[in-house]
């Protein structure tokens, strides 16, 4: 009796069981199908939240290719010093406004103004470049930041930079300066995302300020490690803007280095590390190597640096720097003086003005240093191909350039800065 009464009993309790199992493997199939579903719209919200910006950034940068076209102008043009802001012993932000009150066209972040300076008792004027050192979307003015350069350490007897000495000397509010519209082949491009490593050293923290800012103000949140390499806090220019920037942006990550810092210096507070800025702290802090680095400072660290990351298995496509004047990141070495290949003609250099006709013999890095070794006198500025100072008509012949220059020449002529002849050679010098 008890046989029979019990097994509808236990069918029941194992149809319940299937049934159960049944609605529970039922319910966990629904709730992993709305999981699914729900993670497939963030994801398809996150794709188009990311073409959102990747459109808005093309078209914004449609709209500053075209303010740039239309806004620019050649030769130069006459800027008023609006404000002159002292930022550190020896070093003024001068900001300048257009005196014929039209409106600035935007510049790459990283590229620099050419000033025609005028100086006090010379007769002809000089040619500089210098850096700009603010944002370069909607620019109301333009800014450059300039240290007043010393004598060499080893010559104090030696005068101080001229045009360095003038702007923060002489210049005050309300003067007139001459200047080219923004230019450069050194600038970051703010079409991409990509993480970036910006390195300054001293004064050469002037570009990649302005590529922070850039950055800052475009709104995207473009992962930045911010390396500047100073002596101490004196000379520490633009410390609370730098400190303001990475305290409201959580994309920005500060690394002050001191390489001399005084006793009043607090660690931690002023600066992160007592020493150089090198490769050897950027495999400290990183989380890799995978970043494009852009640099502008002194040659040894610029020098150092490029070696370094190249050692680091860093390509060469993804390091950028800044360098003006005879100094760059490879020291210039004297080249002896090439044996002449037996087959190759003779290539003959004529400075007509001057009188003299030379024989080329590749020892000279440019037709520049190569006059200069040979007595004749030629205009000079950056000495690296952007500020068009040296520039020389060509009455014959063809020149190779070494770097590409930061504006092309005019047809028939040549920057005697960055070339050498590729066949006989008549200028008019």
């Amino acid at each position: 009796m008890m046989t029979g009464l019990v097994s509808p009993i236990i069918i029941q309790f194992v149809g319940f069981v299937i049934v159960a199992a049944v609605v529970t493997q039922v319910f966990l199939m629904v709730i992993h199908s709305v999981r699914r579903l729900e993670h497939e719209k963030a994801r398809h919200d996150i794709s188009l939240d990311l073409l959102r910006a990747r459109v808005q950034t093309t078209m914004a940068q449609a709209g500053v290719e075209k303010n740039r076209s239309e806004l620019s102008w050649n030769g130069f043009r006459k800027f008023e010093i609006q404000k002159k802001i002292p930022e550190a012993p020896g070093v003024h932000s001068f900001y300048l406004v257009p005196h014929d009150g039209r409106k600035l066209p935007p510049f790459q972040p990283g590229q620099y103004l050419t000033f025609q300076l005028r100086l006090p008792n010379e007769q002809k004027p000089i040619v500089r470049c210098y850096s700009l050192s603010d944002t370069p979307i909607d620019p109301d003015y333009y800014r450059v930041s300039i240290k007043k350069v010393p004598p060499p350490r080893d010559k104090p007897e030696l005068a101080p930079g001229r045009s360095s000495t003038f702007f923060n000397d002489v210049l005050k509010e309300g003067d007139i300066l001459d200047v080219k519209a923004p230019s450069g082949h050194f600038y970051m491009d703010m079409n991409k995302s990509t993480p970036v490593v910006l390195i300054g050293g001293g004064i050469g923290i002037t570009p990649v300020m302005s590529m922070i800012n850039s950055i800052v103000e475009s709104g995207v949140k473009r992962e930045v490690y911010f390396f500047l390499g100073l002596r101490n806090k004196a000379e520490h220019m633009m410390k609370e803007h730098l400190e303001r920037l990475e305290r409201e942006n959580e994309n920005i990550h500060l690394h002050i280095c001191y390489s001399k810092p005084d006793d009043d210096d607090v660690e931690g507070t002023d600066y992160q590390h007592a020493e150089r800025v090198s490769v050897d702290l950027f495999k400290r802090v990183l989380p890799s190597s995978n970043f494009d680095y852009y640099m502008c400072g002194p040659p040894p660290l610029m020098s150092s640096v490029t070696t370094d990351l190249k050692e680091w298995g860093v390509p060469d496509s993804s390091v950028h720097f800044e360098a003006f004047g005879p100094a760059s990141v490879k020291p210039k070495k004297k080249a002896e003086a090439k044996p002449a290949d037996a087959n190759a003609p003779e290539i003959n250099v004529e400075f007509a003005m001057s009188g003299k006709t030379l024989k080329w013999d590749g020892s000279a890095e440019s037709i520049l240093d190569f006059a200069e070794d040979n007595g004749i006198n030629m205009e000079s500025g950056c000495r690296a191909g952007n500020c068009g100072t040296c520039i020389t008509a060509v009455k014959s012949g063809d020149v190779s350039y070494s770097i590409e220059p930061g504006s092309a020449p005019e047809e028939g002529s040549c920057l005697t800065c960055i070339c050498v002849p590729k066949e006989n050679l008549v200028l008019d010098a």
